[in-house]
Protein backbone atom coordinates (compact mmCIF):
# COMPACT_ATOMS: atom_id res chain seq x y z
CA UNK A 1 0.00 0.00 0.00
CA UNK A 2 1.23 3.35 -1.30
CA UNK A 3 2.01 6.24 1.62
CA UNK A 4 -0.96 7.96 -0.35
CA UNK A 5 -3.35 5.64 0.46
CA UNK A 6 -2.18 5.10 4.01
CA UNK A 7 -2.77 8.27 5.15
CA UNK A 8 -5.80 8.66 4.63
CA UNK A 9 -6.74 5.37 6.29
CA UNK A 10 -4.96 6.03 9.33
CA UNK A 11 -6.69 9.61 9.66
CA UNK A 12 -9.50 7.44 9.47
CA UNK A 13 -8.92 5.05 11.98
CA UNK A 14 -7.66 7.80 14.45
CA UNK A 15 -10.93 9.80 13.90
CA UNK A 16 -13.68 7.13 14.49
CA UNK A 17 -11.75 3.79 15.11
CA UNK A 18 -15.21 1.67 15.53
CA UNK A 19 -16.15 2.58 12.30
CA UNK A 20 -13.00 2.44 10.97
CA UNK A 21 -12.85 -1.37 12.16
CA UNK A 22 -17.02 -1.94 11.14
CA UNK A 23 -16.18 -0.82 7.73
CA UNK A 24 -13.74 -4.11 7.41
CA UNK A 25 -15.02 -6.65 9.99
CA UNK A 26 -18.19 -8.47 10.22
CA UNK A 27 -18.88 -10.09 13.02
CA UNK A 28 -21.09 -13.65 13.26
CA UNK A 29 -24.06 -12.94 15.00
CA UNK A 30 -23.12 -15.80 17.53
CA UNK A 31 -19.93 -13.38 18.08
CA UNK A 32 -22.01 -10.65 18.69
CA UNK A 33 -23.75 -12.55 21.11
CA UNK A 34 -20.49 -13.76 22.83
CA UNK A 35 -19.82 -10.31 22.96
CA UNK A 36 -22.63 -9.17 24.92
CA UNK A 37 -22.54 -12.41 27.31
CA UNK A 38 -18.78 -11.15 28.63
CA UNK A 39 -20.06 -7.52 29.38
CA UNK A 40 -22.83 -9.31 31.46
CA UNK A 41 -21.10 -11.61 33.05
CA UNK A 42 -18.16 -8.57 34.08
CA UNK A 43 -21.35 -6.39 35.13
CA UNK A 44 -22.36 -9.99 37.46
CA UNK A 45 -18.47 -9.89 38.92
CA UNK A 46 -18.15 -5.84 39.24
CA UNK A 47 -21.12 -6.38 41.83
CA UNK A 48 -20.19 -9.55 43.35
CA UNK A 49 -16.57 -7.80 44.55
CA UNK A 50 -17.80 -4.65 45.24
CA UNK A 51 -19.72 -6.50 47.64
CA UNK A 52 -16.51 -8.44 49.03
CA UNK A 53 -15.02 -4.86 49.17
CA UNK A 54 -17.51 -3.73 52.10
CA UNK A 55 -17.55 -7.23 53.57
CA UNK A 56 -14.22 -7.36 54.22
CA UNK A 57 -14.23 -3.57 55.97
CA UNK A 58 -11.63 -2.76 52.37
CA UNK A 59 -14.10 0.33 51.74
CA UNK A 60 -11.72 3.03 52.89
CA UNK A 61 -8.64 0.37 51.13
CA UNK A 62 -7.46 3.33 49.22
CA UNK A 63 -9.03 6.46 50.83
CA UNK A 64 -9.39 8.78 48.18
CA UNK A 65 -10.08 9.16 44.20
CA UNK A 66 -9.02 8.69 41.78
CA UNK A 67 -5.77 8.34 43.78
CA UNK A 68 -5.42 5.29 46.29
CA UNK A 69 -3.96 7.25 48.40
CA UNK A 70 -3.01 11.32 48.61
CA UNK A 71 0.59 10.32 47.07
CA UNK A 72 0.18 7.31 45.30
CA UNK A 73 -2.11 6.03 42.28
CA UNK A 74 -2.05 2.33 43.68
CA UNK A 75 -1.86 0.19 46.83
CA UNK A 76 1.06 0.26 48.51
CA UNK A 77 2.71 -2.86 50.81
CA UNK A 78 1.57 0.32 53.97
CA UNK A 79 -2.03 -0.07 53.07
CA UNK A 80 -2.19 -3.79 54.06
CA UNK A 81 -4.67 -6.00 52.77
CA UNK A 82 -7.39 -3.61 52.66
CA UNK A 83 -5.64 -1.75 50.14
CA UNK A 84 -4.99 -4.56 47.65
CA UNK A 85 -8.46 -5.35 47.78
CA UNK A 86 -10.38 -2.24 47.32
CA UNK A 87 -7.53 -1.29 44.55
CA UNK A 88 -8.19 -4.93 42.99
CA UNK A 89 -11.70 -3.91 42.51
CA UNK A 90 -10.85 -0.47 40.95
CA UNK A 91 -8.85 -2.39 38.59
CA UNK A 92 -11.57 -4.92 37.59
CA UNK A 93 -13.18 -1.96 36.13
CA UNK A 94 -11.14 -2.15 33.25
CA UNK A 95 -11.73 -5.44 32.80
CA UNK A 96 -15.30 -4.53 32.56
CA UNK A 97 -14.86 -1.37 30.23
CA UNK A 98 -13.07 -3.77 28.25
CA UNK A 99 -15.73 -6.08 27.59
CA UNK A 100 -18.58 -3.76 27.52
CA UNK A 101 -15.70 -2.20 25.09
CA UNK A 102 -15.92 -5.87 22.80
CA UNK A 103 -19.52 -5.38 23.21
CA UNK A 104 -19.67 -1.74 21.86
CA UNK A 105 -17.90 -2.57 18.38
CA UNK A 106 -19.44 -6.30 17.59
CA UNK A 107 -22.97 -4.56 17.39
CA UNK A 108 -21.75 -1.60 15.75
CA UNK A 109 -19.71 -3.67 13.05
CA UNK A 110 -22.81 -6.23 12.98
CA UNK A 111 -24.80 -5.92 9.50
CA UNK A 112 -27.27 -5.39 8.51
CA UNK A 113 -26.68 -2.99 11.23
CA UNK A 114 -28.84 -2.61 14.07
CA UNK A 115 -28.84 0.43 15.87
CA UNK A 116 -31.43 -0.17 18.89
CA UNK A 117 -29.04 -2.69 20.12
CA UNK A 118 -25.66 -0.74 19.53
CA UNK A 119 -27.30 1.79 21.60
CA UNK A 120 -28.02 -0.83 23.78
CA UNK A 121 -24.37 -1.47 24.02
CA UNK A 122 -23.18 2.40 24.03
CA UNK A 123 -25.47 3.15 27.52
CA UNK A 124 -23.37 0.68 28.99
CA UNK A 125 -20.18 2.18 28.71
CA UNK A 126 -21.96 5.47 29.79
CA UNK A 127 -23.31 3.85 33.15
CA UNK A 128 -19.63 1.94 33.59
CA UNK A 129 -18.29 5.84 33.64
CA UNK A 130 -21.10 7.29 35.90
CA UNK A 131 -20.26 4.62 38.36
CA UNK A 132 -17.00 5.03 38.43
CA UNK A 133 -17.96 8.79 39.34
CA UNK A 134 -20.63 7.80 42.22
CA UNK A 135 -17.37 5.28 43.50
CA UNK A 136 -15.28 7.84 43.97
CA UNK A 137 -17.96 10.01 45.85
CA UNK A 138 -18.52 6.92 47.90
CA UNK A 139 -15.22 6.78 48.91
CA UNK A 140 -14.95 10.92 49.14
CA UNK A 141 -18.14 10.63 51.64
CA UNK A 142 -16.49 8.26 53.74
CA UNK A 143 -18.61 5.63 52.55
CA UNK A 144 -22.10 7.35 53.09
CA UNK A 145 -24.96 4.45 53.46
CA UNK A 146 -26.59 6.78 50.70
CA UNK A 147 -24.32 7.09 48.02
CA UNK A 148 -23.11 2.93 48.67
CA UNK A 149 -26.31 2.23 47.99
CA UNK A 150 -26.64 4.70 44.50
CA UNK A 151 -23.27 3.02 43.80
CA UNK A 152 -25.42 -0.53 43.99
CA UNK A 153 -28.22 0.53 42.00
CA UNK A 154 -26.31 2.56 39.21
CA UNK A 155 -24.50 -1.10 38.91
CA UNK A 156 -27.95 -2.71 39.14
CA UNK A 157 -28.49 -0.17 35.84
CA UNK A 158 -25.47 -2.13 34.20
CA UNK A 159 -26.54 -5.27 34.52
CA UNK A 160 -30.16 -4.64 33.22
CA UNK A 161 -28.67 -3.02 30.38
CA UNK A 162 -26.04 -5.80 29.82
CA UNK A 163 -28.91 -8.23 30.26
CA UNK A 164 -31.18 -6.30 27.32
CA UNK A 165 -28.10 -6.12 25.45
CA UNK A 166 -27.29 -10.05 25.20
CA UNK A 167 -31.05 -10.95 25.13
CA UNK A 168 -31.35 -8.97 22.48
CA UNK A 169 -28.76 -10.17 20.50
CA UNK A 170 -30.11 -13.38 20.07
CA UNK A 171 -33.42 -12.00 18.68
CA UNK A 172 -34.26 -10.25 15.85
CA UNK A 173 -35.55 -6.57 15.02
CA UNK A 174 -39.02 -7.56 13.60
CA UNK A 175 -42.28 -6.04 15.67
CA UNK A 176 -42.58 -8.21 18.85
CA UNK A 177 -45.11 -10.91 18.57
CA UNK A 178 -46.92 -11.95 21.67
CA UNK A 179 -46.72 -15.09 23.11
CA UNK A 180 -49.25 -14.87 25.92
CA UNK A 181 -52.60 -13.27 26.81
CA UNK A 182 -52.76 -9.51 28.01
CA UNK A 183 -53.66 -11.14 31.85
CA UNK A 184 -50.28 -12.86 32.04
CA UNK A 185 -48.51 -9.85 30.19
CA UNK A 186 -49.72 -7.26 33.18
CA UNK A 187 -48.80 -9.88 35.94
CA UNK A 188 -45.57 -10.45 34.88
CA UNK A 189 -44.74 -6.32 34.27
CA UNK A 190 -46.07 -6.24 37.64
CA UNK A 191 -44.15 -8.63 39.10
CA UNK A 192 -40.64 -7.16 37.23
CA UNK A 193 -41.81 -3.95 39.25
CA UNK A 194 -42.06 -5.85 42.24
CA UNK A 195 -39.00 -7.06 41.52
CA UNK A 196 -36.81 -4.33 41.29
CA UNK A 197 -38.72 -2.67 44.91
CA UNK A 198 -37.18 -6.16 46.23
CA UNK A 199 -33.42 -5.18 45.10
CA UNK A 200 -34.24 -1.53 46.03
CA UNK A 201 -35.02 -2.63 49.59
CA UNK A 202 -31.85 -4.97 50.24
CA UNK A 203 -30.02 -1.48 50.06
CA UNK A 204 -31.95 -0.44 52.73
CA UNK A 205 -31.22 -3.53 54.63
CA UNK A 206 -27.50 -3.27 54.01
CA UNK A 207 -27.37 0.45 54.59
CA UNK A 208 -28.78 -0.15 58.17
CA UNK A 209 -27.20 -3.30 58.87
CA UNK A 210 -23.89 -4.18 60.53
CA UNK A 211 -21.67 -4.27 57.09
CA UNK A 212 -20.90 -0.64 56.81
CA UNK A 213 -17.61 -1.50 54.15
CA UNK A 214 -14.92 -0.04 56.82
CA UNK A 215 -13.44 -1.38 60.31
CA UNK A 216 -13.79 2.21 61.29
CA UNK A 217 -17.00 4.03 62.62
CA UNK A 218 -19.68 4.73 59.78
CA UNK A 219 -22.79 6.04 59.54
CA UNK A 220 -25.77 4.44 58.63
CA UNK A 221 -28.80 4.66 57.38
CA UNK A 222 -31.30 6.14 60.36
CA UNK A 223 -33.97 3.02 60.01
CA UNK A 224 -34.39 0.52 62.20
CA UNK A 225 -32.78 -2.97 60.29
CA UNK A 226 -35.06 -5.41 61.95
CA UNK A 227 -38.43 -3.14 59.86
CA UNK A 228 -36.10 -3.07 57.20
CA UNK A 229 -35.78 -6.64 57.25
CA UNK A 230 -39.26 -7.32 57.62
CA UNK A 231 -40.11 -4.97 54.47
CA UNK A 232 -37.74 -6.76 52.01
CA UNK A 233 -39.03 -10.67 52.71
CA UNK A 234 -42.47 -9.11 52.57
CA UNK A 235 -41.54 -8.10 48.94
CA UNK A 236 -40.14 -11.29 48.05
CA UNK A 237 -43.10 -13.19 49.48
CA UNK A 238 -45.16 -10.77 46.91
CA UNK A 239 -42.60 -11.97 43.97
CA UNK A 240 -43.01 -15.79 44.75
CA UNK A 241 -46.57 -15.44 45.10
CA UNK A 242 -46.54 -13.46 41.78
CA UNK A 243 -44.27 -15.90 40.02
CA UNK A 244 -46.70 -19.21 41.01
CA UNK A 245 -49.77 -16.81 39.65
CA UNK A 246 -47.93 -16.72 36.43
CA UNK A 247 -46.91 -20.08 36.65
CA UNK A 248 -50.70 -21.50 37.19
CA UNK A 249 -51.76 -19.19 33.97
CA UNK A 250 -49.38 -20.46 31.40
CA UNK A 251 -49.80 -24.04 32.26
CA UNK A 252 -53.26 -23.47 32.52
CA UNK A 253 -53.92 -22.03 28.95
CA UNK A 254 -51.03 -24.62 27.49
CA UNK A 255 -49.01 -21.54 26.96
CA UNK A 256 -45.69 -21.76 24.95
CA UNK A 257 -42.44 -23.57 26.29
CA UNK A 258 -39.99 -20.98 26.39
CA UNK A 259 -41.91 -18.27 28.95
CA UNK A 260 -42.49 -22.10 31.03
CA UNK A 261 -39.18 -22.44 31.27
CA UNK A 262 -38.19 -18.93 31.99
CA UNK A 263 -40.92 -18.92 34.84
CA UNK A 264 -39.46 -22.19 36.36
CA UNK A 265 -35.92 -20.83 36.52
CA UNK A 266 -37.31 -17.39 38.00
CA UNK A 267 -39.06 -19.32 40.68
CA UNK A 268 -35.88 -21.77 41.29
CA UNK A 269 -33.45 -18.82 41.56
CA UNK A 270 -36.03 -16.69 43.69
CA UNK A 271 -36.50 -19.51 45.91
CA UNK A 272 -32.68 -20.23 46.25
CA UNK A 273 -32.02 -16.61 46.84
CA UNK A 274 -34.81 -16.62 50.06
CA UNK A 275 -33.60 -19.80 51.53
CA UNK A 276 -29.53 -17.86 51.89
CA UNK A 277 -31.71 -14.68 52.85
CA UNK A 278 -33.77 -16.33 55.75
CA UNK A 279 -30.10 -18.65 56.84
CA UNK A 280 -28.10 -15.79 56.81
CA UNK A 281 -30.69 -13.60 58.45
CA UNK A 282 -30.94 -16.61 61.33
CA UNK A 283 -27.48 -16.77 61.84
CA UNK A 284 -26.36 -13.23 62.31
CA UNK A 285 -25.22 -12.15 58.84
CA UNK A 286 -22.09 -13.99 58.10
CA UNK A 287 -19.78 -12.65 55.35
CA UNK A 288 -19.93 -15.73 52.85
CA UNK A 289 -23.43 -15.66 52.92
CA UNK A 290 -24.03 -12.01 52.91
CA UNK A 291 -21.98 -12.03 49.68
CA UNK A 292 -23.47 -14.95 48.36
CA UNK A 293 -27.49 -13.06 48.64
CA UNK A 294 -25.69 -10.40 46.69
CA UNK A 295 -24.57 -12.29 43.85
CA UNK A 296 -28.23 -14.23 44.38
CA UNK A 297 -29.68 -10.64 43.61
CA UNK A 298 -27.95 -9.84 40.76
CA UNK A 299 -29.29 -13.80 39.08
CA UNK A 300 -32.88 -13.02 40.30
CA UNK A 301 -32.79 -9.76 38.53
CA UNK A 302 -31.16 -11.61 35.49
CA UNK A 303 -34.00 -13.97 35.78
CA UNK A 304 -36.53 -11.79 35.86
CA UNK A 305 -35.68 -9.92 32.72
CA UNK A 306 -35.54 -13.46 30.72
CA UNK A 307 -39.16 -13.74 32.05
CA UNK A 308 -40.49 -10.49 30.88
CA UNK A 309 -38.89 -10.60 27.39
CA UNK A 310 -40.21 -13.78 26.99
CA UNK A 311 -43.87 -13.41 26.69
CA UNK A 312 -42.89 -12.32 23.04
CA UNK A 313 -40.47 -13.22 20.23
CA UNK A 314 -39.13 -11.52 17.60
CA UNK A 315 -37.32 -14.16 14.98
CA UNK A 316 -33.99 -14.60 14.28
CA UNK A 317 -31.18 -11.98 14.42
CA UNK A 318 -30.83 -10.48 10.75
CA UNK A 319 -28.38 -12.45 8.44
CA UNK A 320 -28.87 -16.21 9.97
CA UNK A 321 -31.05 -19.14 9.28
CA UNK A 322 -29.10 -21.91 11.45
CA UNK A 323 -30.82 -21.73 14.96
CA UNK A 324 -27.32 -23.35 16.15
CA UNK A 325 -25.41 -20.56 14.75
CA UNK A 326 -27.17 -17.90 15.82
CA UNK A 327 -27.40 -19.61 19.62
CA UNK A 328 -23.66 -20.75 19.91
CA UNK A 329 -24.71 -23.28 22.15
CA UNK A 330 -26.47 -20.32 24.54
CA UNK A 331 -30.20 -21.56 24.18
CA UNK A 332 -32.73 -18.60 23.90
CA UNK A 333 -36.08 -18.96 23.52
CA UNK A 334 -37.17 -16.50 20.65
CA UNK A 335 -34.89 -18.24 18.10
CA UNK A 336 -35.35 -22.06 19.14
CA UNK A 337 -35.89 -24.48 16.63
CA UNK A 338 -39.74 -24.82 15.29
CA UNK A 339 -39.51 -28.75 15.22
CA UNK A 340 -43.38 -28.91 16.02
CA UNK A 341 -46.32 -26.75 15.97
CA UNK A 342 -49.10 -26.37 18.79
CA UNK A 343 -52.37 -24.78 18.91
CA UNK A 344 -52.12 -22.34 22.33
CA UNK A 345 -55.05 -20.02 23.49
CA UNK A 346 -53.92 -16.99 24.38
CA UNK A 347 -54.94 -16.16 27.87
CA UNK A 348 -56.69 -12.86 29.34
CA UNK A 349 -59.30 -10.73 28.41
CA UNK A 350 -60.16 -9.25 25.19
CA UNK A 351 -57.44 -6.48 24.29
CA UNK A 352 -56.70 -4.78 21.08
CA UNK A 353 -54.73 -7.28 20.26
CA UNK A 354 -56.29 -10.14 21.63
CA UNK A 355 -59.73 -11.22 21.05
CA UNK A 356 -61.75 -13.37 23.84
CA UNK A 357 -61.29 -16.80 21.58
CA UNK A 358 -58.23 -16.18 19.54
CA UNK A 359 -55.68 -18.90 19.61
CA UNK A 360 -52.17 -18.10 17.90
CA UNK A 361 -49.96 -20.86 16.27
CA UNK A 362 -46.81 -21.11 18.33
CA UNK A 363 -43.80 -23.92 17.88
CA UNK A 364 -41.99 -25.82 20.27
CA UNK A 365 -38.96 -27.70 20.54
CA UNK A 366 -39.95 -31.44 20.63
Amino acid sequence: MSAVHLVPNLFELVRNPIAYISKRWTPAPATVRRAALSALVMSVVIIVTGGAVRLTSSGLGCDTWPKCSSDSLYATAEMGVHGAIEFGNRMLTYVLSAAVGWAIVATRAAKPRRRGLSRLAWSQFWLVMGNAVIGGVTVLTGLNPYTVAGHFLLATGLLTVATLTWLRAGEGDTDPRPLAGITVRKLVRALTVTAALLVAAGTVVTGSGPHAGDSSKVPRMPVDPETATQVHAALAWIVVALTLAVWLLLRAFDAPSGPRRRTREFLTVLLAQGVIGYVQYFTDLPEVLVGLHLLGAALVWIAALRLLLSLRERGLPPGVTDVARATDGTENRSIEAPTRAAVARIPGPAAADDEPDRTATVTEPR
